[in-house]
């Protein structure tokens, strides 16, 4: 089988191709903006935004294209930047495997789609994105839909916020705030948050290739749901620490929130802290998902991975 993994020179594509690879019945090309720091023999650059470059990295022998390409920063700028990639690039990508005869593609959506979410919500959500990324993300999955017929598989797997060795992304921003002890709760600590190991993401993706049917849509994520106390509790667990935490009412973390907002706009400066990590930093993100409705196992638990990425990133070598 021929696979082609698009944005695998990324986090969650890495520890993909990391798996993928030990097949021995696969073959494996990566495309990306970039070249892969730990597979370049298999990397080809290539830009989601011209149909050209698709064209010449994919070809008719291709069997499965995995598209894990995105731009999905909270800043990104331009904005219009979020729909060129996100979703006139996955338009560029059916066009293009409709004319290879490729017919079947896995997608990395988001629970993003969902927006803020109040209850544990599953992929009959309803979908009120409240960013550019989730209203992009959602947009490219009804782009795809016009390329969607009977002879084709179409998987799309929307993953919660994603942890794991490596990704220096907002998880593992706050894990080094609590490891170094001077982490600030903001609130009562007891808004539960949905996470995903990348580890098991990754296990899923490679599951979906073999096991995806027709159109489906999974939500990703590992159970059980730890609160932020919680949380706080496993990391530092995991690093053989105790200790009180500092606490910050909300409305107190809200309104310095703002002034970084207005600091970073008079600067001109990327801040640390602002109005919108405060919010999703409270916010109950919490999601259910039917993985088992495919037989999935995930390999790791929740627990472990927190504790395995503790280890890896905040304890001496």
């Amino acid at each position: 089988m021929n696979i082609v993994v698009i944005g695998g020179s990324g986090f969650i594509g890495t520890r993909l191709i990391d798996r993928l690879i030990n097949n021995q019945d696969l073959s494996i090309q990566i495309l990306d903006k970039v070249t892969s720091g730990k597979y370049p023999q298999l990397s080809k650059v290539c830009d989601m935004t011209s149909v050209e470059s698709l064209r010449e990295g994919l070809n008719e022998n291709v069997d499965v294209v995995i598209n894990l390409a995105a731009e999905h920063k909270d800043n990104v700028s331009p904005v219009s930047l979020y729909y060129d990639v996100n979703v006139e690039g996955q338009k560029n990508l059916c066009k293009v495997m409709d004319e290879y005869g490729i017919k079947k593609m896995v997608f990395t959506s988001s629970v993003a789609v969902y927006g803020f979410v109040t209850e544990d919500t599953g992929e009959s959500g309803a979908i009120n994105p409240f960013n550019d990324y989730g209203k992009s993300k959602y947009q490219a999955e009804l782009a795809t839909h016009d390329w969607l017929d009977d002879s084709k598989q179409f998987s799309v797997i929307r993953p919660t916020v994603v942890f794991g060795e490596g990704n220096r992304g907002n998880v593992y921003n706050l894990l080094r705030q609590i490891a170094s002890g001077k982490f600030l709760m903001i609130g009562k600590g007891e808004n539960q948050k949905s996470m995903a190991y990348v580890e098991n993401v990754a296990a899923f993706i490679e599951h979906l290739v073999f096991n995806g049917k027709g159109h489906q849509v999974f939500n990703y994520i590992d159970k059980p749901d730890f609160n932020m106390n919680k949380l706080v509790s496993v990391v530092n667990s995991a690093l053989g620490k105790t200790g009180s935490v500092l606490r910050l009412p909300y409305w107190l973390g809200l309104l310095a929130g703002y002034g970084f907002d207005l600091l970073a706009k008079l600067t001109g400066k990327e801040l640390p802290v602002s109005s919108i990590r405060v919010k999703k930093f409270c916010a109950r993100t919490q999601f259910k998902s039917n993985t088992d409705y495919l037989g999935f196992i995930a390999p790791v638990s929740l627990e472990q991975g927190l504790s395995n990425t503790v280890k890896n990133e905040f304890t001496k070598k």
